[in-house]
């Protein structure tokens, strides 16, 4: 019985030690309860948030495309320095697509209460450091809107938007491999390219001039004037570009490229200190308008 018990004993520490040198995953979704204690306080307290939608991406590309190119953009990033990468996120902005067959368009108040009550959950948990990570060019206008709107009220997190650049070499290195797109939209080559490099089985380059991505120009009879309707008056196949030529070897110099871009940000953010002083600083000033300083 005392030897059953000790080995019982033994292999319990055994497992204890195995878990510890196991290596700690980036996405929370993997996570213990424990493991992510360890996770938090590895990472800085600083988790990244991928946020994509399900929409058409022209007649060749799966409906997941920005979810996919987003979480994938964080996690080859995080792996190189190290933040917890939130699970699929896909509750955005696209109204403009809903004429399209498997568009998920929620309520403008709907996408707002999530995404605020999911930075509020992640700071709960312990990150004071939240990276957005945008897949969808149609959330543009409403993340910079919501990203202003936290100043609204104190918040006890510092929120970041990473909007990466391509690098013009790797760009021309893909074309190179593919093709040049002039108009380049959505589902156009270098979009297709990268989705291609992350899940082959589901990209169809072959299908791609099913379908035209031509520029529809509809509304060019208004100069100066904004309409929500810009982009179905151009686009309303849903779809911006060639991606007939897409090749999964250009997909992943683009994104090798722009996850080492992100892993590089992260670090710096991990290591920022201006943005939550200046926030801490714009609260109390906010509190009693009438006590700022004149000038500043």
């Amino acid at each position: 019985m005392k030897l059953q018990k000790t080995i019982l004993i033994l292999a319990l520490c055994l497992s204890g030690i195995m878990a510890q040198a196991q290596k700690l995953s980036v996405q929370l979704e993997e996570l213990s309860a424990i493991e992510f204690k360890e996770a938090v306080k590895k990472s800085c307290e600083t988790a990244i948030l991928p946020i994509g939608v399900l929409e058409k991406h022209g007649p060749h590309m799966p409906l997941g495309t920005d979810v996919y190119t987003a979480r994938e953009m964080a996690l080859r990033a995080a792996e190189m320095e190290y933040a917890v990468v939130f699970p699929w996120y896909y509750f955005s902005q696209i109204n403009e697509a809903r004429h399209q067959p498997g568009t998920i368009a929620y309520s403008p108040e709907l996408i707002w209460k999530v995404l605020q009550e999911t930075l509020d959950e992640l700071s709960r948990n312990g990150f004071k450091k939240i990276i957005i990570v945008n897949g969808h060019g149609g959330n543009k206008a409403f993340l910079e809107y919501f990203g202003i709107s936290q100043l609204s009220q104190k918040r006890d997190y510092a929120l970041y938007w990473y909007q990466p650049s391509y690098d013009r070499e790797v760009i021309k290195q893909a074309e190179a491999l593919t093709m040049h797109d002039p108009l380049d939209q959505h589902a156009g080559n270098r979009e297709t390219s990268m989705v291609k490099s992350i899940v082959p089985d589901l990209v169809h380059p072959e299908l791609a001039g099913t379908q035209s991505g031509a520029d529809l120009d509809r509304i060019n009879n208004l100069e100066h004037v904004y309409t929500g309707i810009w982009w179905y008056a151009s686009f309303p196949n849903h779809y911006g570009g060639d991606g007939s030529k897409a090749t999964a070897k250009a997909g992943k110099l683009i994104m090798d490229s722009v996850a080492s871009q992100f892993a590089d940000v992260i670090k710096d953010i991990k290591e920022d200190k201006n943005v939550p002083q200046l926030m801490e600083q714009f609260y109390k000033d906010a509190e009693n308008p009438l006590g700022t300083k004149q000038p500043y």
